[in-house]
């Protein structure tokens, strides 16, 4: 939806929809896009992106009911220009080359606009992992990272690598997410409206888990995979748990409420991605509801996991589709278990420890989704990742936060466990428990 909606505003801003006639547009997906794409909704995402709609402001019955309604009537407007776009034959689900060379990443999208048979605009945009999108430069091929207009203003507390922000905290004898909030005043985000933004990000994540707690019947797909977090969460409520849980499911049943919602198509938060975004959300409501936990060192938390999460992105990465399922729960584990140490008044080192713990023990993970859905393994594999992130912050705030694997070391082997991993266990239903 992002890169669509980023297609349509750079049309708009071309100027090449003056003085033309007749349009039509084309969507090719590419690589895990078409072999996923159905079962994660990527049509019904990209019409609405198409039409001008992005997930954070947009609802989502509003969102989904684009691609029915222009099956029904092909035509966009876009700056009060008439395009023909008709999702059945305009979107085509292509493999893994593009013009006969290799894709430069397994989300690979391109997008063209046609005057006839003529190109008037044509872009290749990637989709890299947790919302974020790179087009590629249409002279040189080469990736182009989202702008960042703050990208070369001096920060007064730089790190590229955990070792560095650890170094940082010790250094100046600073909690973590001061740090951040430094850094982020530096670029001219003040405290006050990152705290805000925080505090958007939580009240999204606690909605999620209140609509999948309340919320029953059969998720869409095909699969019959019926809803459980209401139920469980009733059966926790009334005693009904395992003594060895010590009656107490609440993060896995959290976990699964919000991952039952994104199956369902409603609003969760990225975290890293949607098919991660259950653990944050859990991890943080058990925490606060068994540590009362204030709203301000919840917030604190989000940017201590939110580093963690950069630092995946920036030395392994975040997509299931380039390094299989490590990626998506193992990158959420590590950051919401460095962020509950960091709830916890633990020390930057034990942050660090916890959240290599989660890394280290999702290496290798697949990503082998049953028919491209996000339902089977994901929805199960956050509940046990929530559970995973409370005992590696457990485990380290038991300890003094010396280990033997840096969280750096653990990223290098991530990225490499990745590259070795084979295509059909990364996020394109071929392989694994995706063939039943």
């Amino acid at each position: 939806m992002v890169a669509a909606l980023a297609f349509r505003n750079e049309v708009i801003g071309s100027g090449v929809l003056e003085g033309t006639g007749w349009l039509r547009l084309e969507v090719e997906l590419y690589g895990s896009l078409s072999a996923t794409g159905k079962g994660h909704s990527t049509d019904g995402a990209v019409c609405a992106g198409l039409s001008g709609m992005h997930p954070k402001t947009s609802e989502p019955e509003h969102i989904w009911a684009v691609m029915p309604a222009l099956c029904a009537n092909p035509l966009l407007d876009i700056a009060g220009h008439q395009v023909r776009f008709q999702p059945e034959s305009d979107i085509a689900w292509l493999g893994w080359f593009i013009d006969g060379d290799g894709l430069p990443h397994p989300n690979t999208i391109r997008f063209r606009l046609r005057h006839d048979e003529k190109v008037l605009k044509e872009q290749i945009i990637l989709s890299v992992g947790g919302g974020f999108v790179e087009p590629l430069d249409p002279e040189t091929g080469a990736r182009k990272p989202a702008s960042d207009q703050h990208a070369d203003i001096a920060v007064p507390y730089p790190y590229n690598s955990a070792a560095e922000f650890v170094q940082q905290c010790e250094t100046n004898n600073l909690e973590p997410w001061k740090i951040v909030i430094a850094n982020e005043a530096a670029r001219g985000l003040d405290e006050q409206t990152l705290r805000q933004r925080l505090s958007e990000i939580l009240q999204t994540m606690e909605n999620s888990i209140e609509r999948g707690l309340s919320a029953e019947g059969i998720l869409p797909g095909g699969l019959n995979v019926r809803r459980r977090a209401k139920q469980l969460h009733e059966q926790m409520l009334n005693g009904k748990t395992p003594s060895w849980a010590g009656g107490d499911l609440r993060p896995s049943v959290y976990a699964m409420a919000v991952n039952e919602e994104n199956a369902a198509g409603g609003r969760v938060v990225t975290a890293p991605t949607n098919g991660s975004s259950g653990i944050i959300p859990a991890v943080w409501r058990t925490l606060r509801e068994t540590e009362n936990l204030s709203e301000q060192s919840l917030e604190n938390g989000l940017m201590v996991a939110a580093v963690i999460g950069a630092l995946v992105k920036t030395h392994a990465s975040i997509s299931g589709a380039e390094v299989g399922c490590q990626g998506e729960v193992g990158t959420s584990c590590a950051m919401a278990a460095g962020g509950a140490v960091a709830m916890l008044n633990g020390t930057v080192d034990q942050v660090e420890q916890a959240a290599e713990i989660g890394i280290e023990h999702h290496l290798g993970m697949t990503c082998d989704p049953i028919m491209g859905l996000v339902q089977v393994p994901c929805i199960e594999r956050n509940a046990m990742g929530a559970v995973k992130a409370l005992n590696a912050a457990a485990l380290s705030l038991a300890s003094d936060g010396k280990h033997l694997v840096s969280l750096d070391r653990a990223l290098e082997v991530m990225k490499e466990t990745g590259l070795d991993m084979n295509r059909k266990y990364k996020e394109t239903s071929t392989g694994g428990l995706a063939l039943g």
